[in-house]
């Protein structure tokens, strides 16, 4: 893929879906329950003038139903706030849909310069934009126009978060593809070296092979922050790892707004205790890159578009919202 200058972003959060499973995992001891509650409660924040998604006949419940929650990435520290980079971008996008049957997880990363209409705006633009012009929910508005699905719920946090949990849980192993050398979260340019090779990762190293796009470009980043999230499962889920949930909630909590509530979070608990863990499916958007009036976009492919919708509607047993319009009028 044709190297492009862009400015460095923050692709935060490979862990998002997994924070929901570990909050749930841990809250069945009384004082992780009581602390989970604490944090969820400080966190919660709907979504302006929605109570639920315009594309579902009826409020659904992740205990019983099947769901999607859309993860948020952002940078908003500040550090870059004190630079003045004006209104914040979503550096990352994380659909994850949730099958309550058969206890499956499905991860879709969203590149963020793909190209897309923006409902808000009425207009076509990189996705990351829809955060700047109408917040979180010009962004699900954004998703679910892309993906003609639901998107029920939203966790939306920035990078700090991920180091300290990272961190929180004694690092992670991964294997490094390939030799690294990028800035750490506080911008400080090459300030992460990384060699190739299985090593044990600590927060800062996790963030700057999660983020980086240098060496390759960022559908192959997507693939990487997914094997980052399935890393930093199977470590959260250890019992080494149960004595960290209380400070691993402080840093979420801290760095984070969410429109689940507790009792809803809750349900996720099924899926993190199912067998050996929830069987996760990774997804990519195929596309290509384009220049539209000298700016750079992600043209997504439209034939792999309406396969990952497919797939999604059929995960979350759901039709179009027109056909599901219809059939509910013909019922009444």
């Amino acid at each position: 893929m044709k190297k492009r200058k862009k400015r460095k972003k923050i692709w935060t959060f490979v862990l998002l879906p997994l924070l929901l499973l570990l909050i749930g995992g841990g809250a069945y001891a009384t004082f992780l329950f009581n602390k989970a509650q604490s944090v969820i409660q400080q966190s919660f924040e709907q979504i302006d003038g929605r109570e639920k998604s315009e594309k579902r006949m009826k409020e659904v419940d992740p205990n019983s139903d099947n769901i999607s929650v859309l993860f948020i990435g952002v940078d908003d520290s500040n550090i870059r706030q004190k630079k003045g980079m004006g209104a914040v971008r979503s550096d990352a996008l994380v659909l994850a849909t949730f099958n309550v049957k058969d206890r499956t997880v499905k991860l879709l990363s969203i590149p963020r310069d793909s190209y897309v209409y923006i409902p808000i705006e009425k207009k076509y633009d990189k996705i990351t934009h829809a955060h700047a012009y109408g917040g979180v929910k010009a962004t699900v508005e954004t998703v679910e126009e892309l993906l003609d699905i639901p998107v029920d719920y939203y966790v939306k946090m920035n990078f700090e978060a991920f180091v300290d949990v990272v961190d929180e849980l004694g690092g992670i192993e991964f294997d490094v593809p390939y030799e690294i050398r990028e800035m750490d979260s506080n911008d400080r340019k090459n300030a992460i070296h990384l060699k190739p090779g299985l090593q044990t990762l600590n927060g800062e190293e996790a963030l700057a092979l999660a983020r980086t796009r240098k060496y390759d470009n960022d559908i192959e980043r997507g693939k990487r922050q997914q094997e980052l999230m399935k890393a930093i499962f199977k470590k959260a889920m250890s019992i080494k790892s149960l004595t960290k949930f209380d400070d691993i909630m402080e840093a979420v909590g801290k760095n984070m707004t969410t429109n689940l509530t507790f009792e809803e979070m809750k349900g996720f608990f099924a899926y993190a205790t199912k067998d050996a863990g929830a069987n996760i499916e990774t997804l990519q958007l195929k596309g290509e890159d384009a220049r539209i009036s000298g700016v750079y976009y992600y043209r997504l492919d439209e034939a792999a578009v309406d396969e990952i919708k497919q797939t999604l509607k059929t995960h979350l047993d759901v039709s179009s919202y027109q056909a599901r319009t219809e059939q509910f009028a013909q019922e009444q």
